[in-house]
């Protein structure tokens, strides 16, 4: 990987053996490899081990979950706040789960829409509850540094599956629930 960095410093003008350059091959080998981590995590492992019998059957929500991926497109950082519900049946996980499954996903190579869904049909496959809903709000370098150069545009997402994709009662109860805020 390292070579193929150096070979890229030199297409883009660049002296790789400059002094600021030349251990820039491996840090970005090095950055590469942790942004994409998720690729060598297994989500359905994470979450089959952190589940747990439980009567509760009421909405668990994690909120603000701090998410950064990759744009496929033009390998360029998007960033936000990724929103988590899911209405238990018989079987919780461990709240800690929620947030490193949402890092598994996002830290691979990435659009939005895709990062949305592969977090609810995961936790859907997986924990099997009556329902799941995610809600990613990111904003993406790629339409900000170049493109349209628009710097203050976010882009909001959402699956719904279930009960919050069949009982419109209960997705509204989700929404609502995202609106209020806590400071602790």
């Amino acid at each position: 990987m390292e070579k193929i960095i150096e070979q890229l410093l030199k297409e883009l003008g660049e002296d790789p053996g400059r002094e600021g350059l030349v251990k820039t091959p491996s840090r970005v080998k090095e950055s590469l490899l942790f942004l994409t981590k998720g690729y060598r995590e297994d989500p359905h492992k994470l979450l089959s081990e952190a589940m747990y019998e439980e009567k509760y059957d009421e909405m668990v929500i994690l909120k603000d979950i701090e998410m950064f991926s990759m744009c496929e497109h033009h390998l360029l950082p998007f960033y936000g706040k990724c929103h988590v519900a899911y209405l238990p049946d018989k079987k919780v996980i461990g709240l800690s789960k929620i947030p490193r499954l949402v890092e598994i996903y996002s830290r691979r190579l990435q659009v939005q829409e895709r990062l949305t869904t592969q977090i609810a049909q995961t936790l859907q496959d997986v924990i099997k509850p009556l329902g799941v809903a995610v809600v990613i709000e990111a904003f993406h370098l790629c339409m900000a540094m170049r493109g349209v150069e628009k710097q203050n545009a976010y882009c909001t997402t959402s699956a719904m599956l279930g009960a919050f994709r069949s009982n419109s009662k209960t997705r509204m109860e989700f929404i609502s629930l995202l609106a209020t805020r806590k400071s602790f």
